[in-house]
Formats: C-alpha cells, structure tokens, sequence
C-alpha cells in the first residue's frame, strides 16, 4: 500500500505554490491569505507554520492560533494530524471548510482530549455584488475615539457568540488590543443611538479578493427591528465598493441570522465546521 509521505514545514520558497492554493478558493481560505499576502510564509513572520503534503501542494494547512485545514484530501489530513500530534494542543480552536476539518478532528480527538464544543454545520455564504436590500446609513467606520464605547460591546458580542471572556488570562489586554487593530485599521464598523453602540460588526480577515465579516451584533434592546441586517448590508457595501467579494459563517442553527444574511443578498457557497477548546 503507498503511503503518502508527512506534512512539511513550508516557508517562502513555497510562497508562489501557497498563493496558487489559496486562489483556487478564495472565500474559505481568506483567514490565512490576509496574512500570506501581507507577510508572506516564514512562520517567524505569518505567526503560525503552513504544513504542506505533496510537491504540488495537495494538501495545504496553517496552523497557528487556529489549526485551519486549507485543502487535501483523506491521506493528506492524517499526515496534518501526525504533525499536529507530535506537540502540545496550542491553538484555540479547529475552523475550515467542514469536509476538512471534521476528519481532521476525528484524528486527533483522541490526543486532544474532549473539545469545549463542536459545530458541525456553518454555511459559508458570500456576496459579489451590492446587497439587495438598502444599508443602514448610519453605520460608520469606528473611530480610535470610539474605543471606549465600542469595547464592551465587542466584549457582550464575543460571550454570546464564543461563550468565553476574552478578558480572561490576561485581563483583557490581548482582546483589547486586537479591537483597536481592527479598529485602527478601519475594519470596525458601528452605529450609535444616544452615544450608545446599538450595531457593530468587523471585517476579521481582509484579503485582495476577499473580506470576511465578523462579530455582528446588535443590542438587545434593538432586536427586532432589522438593524442586523442592515448594518450588515452597510459592511458589504463598502467591500463591494473596494472590488472583494463580501462573506461571513453563520451557525446552521441560527435560522433567523441565515435569513437575515439571505435578505441582505448572501448565498451559501461551502460549509465550515469549528471545534472549540
């Protein structure tokens, strides 16, 4: 029986090879195109390793804060696990296209030990063109003044969503300084009523071809009125106007945010899955 050879540790001689990958799926592979396009493949420069498995790249995985399975087929994810198991669990979680990542999960549950949650069934869903319903005028980029009103609704957004604090461990630094990134950078969009956030949302990952939507939420007390959904169609508009397709993953679960994203003009293109720890 052939046996397909381990996972390699790529670096910027495998820059061309990575970018071709990372083109031929532009929407679910945005989270690490940001980075290789921005520091290229260096592992001290990107933040994380990119395993590959093959001369042509068949196989293709980052691994970092998150362990994202890129592409590869059966063989090509039990060489990732083997990789992956020969040291300590450090990322926070397992997110990718779910016929990747459930498998992948499968190899190494055993070695990991119990997840805090597994989801499943995430439809990935994007936008190429303008949305189909009107944006909501008053939702703005944040401004760095914006920081201390916008923070602890990132903070409310990220226990709803993840279920842990981000504050946690370091007293919130950490999670601190990546909004004000985001929000530095101009990827933090908000609106307020009364100098309270009322909808905000982040563009997480900002590639050449692709920007993917995060951390949308809205205020309990202002559910129900359509603000999501607008705001959300604020977000795709400015991508859209800067030439990238627009995508987010949405819980299959949550019927009432896939119905909003429908509205806004979304359509499903893959399924992500997400293993928490």
């Amino acid at each position: 029986m052939l046996r397909t050879a381990g996972a390699r540790l790529l670096d910027d001689r495998d820059r061309s090879r990575v970018r071709g990958v990372l083109d031929d799926d532009p929407v679910a592979t945005c989270m690490v195109a940001s980075r290789v396009e921005t520091v290229g493949v260096e592992p001290w420069r990107l933040g994380g390793e990119l395993w590959g498995v093959g001369g042509r790249l068949d196989g293709l995985c980052f691994s970092g804060a998150n362990l994202v399975p890129l592409r590869g087929e059966r063989a090509a994810v039990r060489a990732f696990a083997d990789r992956a198991r020969r040291h300590r669990r450090t990322c926070s979680s397992l997110v990718g296209r779910r016929e990747l990542v459930l498998p992948l999960w499968e190899e190494l549950a055993e070695h990991w030990g119990t997840a805090r949650e597994v989801r499943p069934d995430q439809p990935l869903m994007a936008i190429d063109g303008m949305p189909s319903i009107r944006s909501d005028p008053a939702v703005r980029q944040a401004r760095p003044d914006d920081m201390e009103r916008y923070l602890p609704a990132a903070i409310a957004m990220f226990l709803e969503e993840v279920g842990v604090d981000p504050r946690l461990g370091d007293g919130g630094a950490g999670y601190r300084a990546r909004v004000g990134e985001l929000i530095s950078s101009g990827r933090a969009f908000v609106r307020f009523e009364a100098g309270e956030v009322v909808f905000k949302a982040e563009v997480g990952a900002l590639s050449t071809r692709v920007g993917q939507i995060q951390g949308v939420w809205v205020h309990p007390d202002w559910r129900g009125r359509g603000l999501g959904q607008a705001g959300t169609a604020a977000v795709v508009e400015h991508l859209v106007r800067a030439g990238r397709i627009a995508s987010l993953y949405v819980n299959a679960f949550n019927t009432p945010a896939r119905a909003a994203y429908q509205r806004v003009g979304f359509d499903q293109v893959a399924s992500f899955a997400t293993v928490l720890f």
